[in-house]
């Protein structure tokens, strides 16, 4: 029996539209209640949400196979992405990659030797069904997909090395990070971010790579779909909460 197989990354890589949910609560029964909303993945958010190794496996087997799986480390570093792989998360979305350097060594972390250097420990972890997929490290590295996060004028630069790599599926925009680095904190809607913006994914499509950002706009989200992005954030759990509260809240005063 192989490794299971990785929905997300073949959606990505036919450049299916993938929509999906920033998850910030750290609840597994917020995850739950979200895996049957219809969304195409959710995504486990460890670089803004306080969100450790536990409470992560707790949401991932809460979601369970109801929709993928996506985990965003707080950083690049293979210790990390070794022990998210070994929980069963298949697709990793690797935050402020600034170097083809970082990116090639991100891609190794997410593969088996010869290919990679992903420590072979799964066979007692749950990725493997604690040993029962009996072709699980041999099947593995065909199911990982790893996205690199660039948010930088740093990450823009080496994005043309980036490209070449193989083992990158996915390049994704960080709009809020990328302003701030460019003169413009808060205003991520600023046309020269935006113009940058655009640019960006145009060529990291260009490359035949998936491309992606997280937009809190529909008709933003209708627009990047329109030009081609493929794995489109389109809202966070606490965003989404904040604002059904509020609405609720003014809808009975007005009453």
């Amino acid at each position: 029996m192989p490794a299971p197989h990785n929905a997300l990354k073949a959606a990505l890589a036919t450049k299916t539209v993938q929509m999906g949910l920033w998850m910030n609560l750290v609840s597994p029964i917020a995850a739950e209640a979200l895996a049957g909303a219809g969304f195409d993945w959710l995504l486990i958010d460890g670089e803004h949400g306080p969100n450790d190794i536990p409470t992560i496996l707790a949401q991932v087997q809460a979601i369970g196979s109801r929709t993928s799986v996506v985990v965003r480390p707080p950083v690049g570093e293979v210790r990390m992405i070794k022990q998210l792989l070994d929980l069963g998360v298949q697709t990793i979305l690797v935050p402020m990659i600034e170097s083809a350097d970082h990116a090639a060594q991100m891609v190794k972390a997410m593969h088996y030797p010869p290919v990679g250097m992903r420590g072979v420990g799964a066979t007692i972890a749950r990725a493997s069904d604690y040993g029962r997929i009996a072709d699980y490290i041999t099947s593995a590295n065909d199911q990982t997909c790893l996205i690199l996060q660039i948010e930088s004028r740093a990450g823009l630069a080496a994005l043309p090395e980036i490209l070449k790599l193989d083992g990158v599926d996915g390049v994704f925009i960080g709009p809020a990070d990328l302003a701030a680095d460019m003169g413009y904190p808060g205003n991520a809607a600023a046309p020269e971010v935006q113009a940058t913006i655009d640019a960006t994914l145009a060529t990291i499509m260009a490359s035949g790579k998936s491309a992606g950002i997280l937009t809190f706009d529909a008709k933003a989200a209708q627009r990047y779909s329109a030009m081609g992005v493929t794995f489109l954030g389109i809202g966070s759990d606490v965003a989404v909460l904040v604002k059904a509260v509020t609405a609720t809240l003014q809808a009975a005063k007005a009453g």
